[in-house]
């Protein structure tokens, strides 16, 4: 069932509750591809592209699994995984954002997420999260970012947060305005 402004996608037959799932995400495109590539592996898919749509998706029949994006246009997704988890104690959560840090995932796990996915993740790294144990062992990634790379976009973040004023961002990230207009005028790092 897809929760988008009134069009509704009936869940496939024959598919149980047990396999269930609460898509929370604001960029469209990337919620249709992986709804749609979550019904293919055979879950019934309920989406959502707002923490209003998410928590009233939850209120109306909480899922066993979630993908919830931490950050949409009208709020934090982490309201959503509080949500789920007070309708339904062994509902198994992924948060995934486009901006990962230690403390919005250390947060994330602290309200129940079982794991903490950088965004664009694909079907079979979500499912793989959602899938494996308690005890076992996230798989590291086939290719992380480079540390210039998180740099960079740790940067590309504040930047924008400060609505593309090199002045605060610089103030805020104790940098030297001019080194700041250096880094923004290069290329993203690999």
């Amino acid at each position: 069932m897809l929760v988008d402004e009134g069009v509704s996608i009936a869940a496939r037959p024959g598919v149980s509750d047990e396999r269930s799932i609460l898509l929370v995400d604001d960029d469209r495109p990337f919620l249709t591809r992986l709804g749609r590539a979550m019904e293919q592996r055979g879950f019934s898919v309920t989406m959502a592209a707002s923490v209003a749509e998410g928590l009233a998706a939850a209120a109306n029949g909480t899922p066993a699994y979630a993908v919830v994006d931490m950050r949409l246009g009208d709020g934090n997704g982490l309201e959503v995984v509080q949500a789920l988890q007070k309708a339904r104690e062994d509902v198994r959560v992924v948060v995934l954002t486009g901006y990962g840090n230690i403390a919005t995932a250390v947060t994330a796990v602290k309200l129940g997420a079982v794991d903490y996915l950088a965004k664009p993740a694909d079907a079979d790294e979500v499912i793989a999260a959602l899938m494996h144990g308690p005890d076992a062992k996230a798989e590291p990634p086939e290719n992380p970012m480079s540390a210039d790379r998180v740099r960079w976009e740790h940067i590309q973040r504040v930047y924008e947060l400060c609505d593309r004023n090199v002045s605060e961002t610089a103030r805020r990230l104790s940098m030297h305005r001019r080194t700041l207009q250096r880094i923004l005028a290069k290329r993203a790092p690999r």
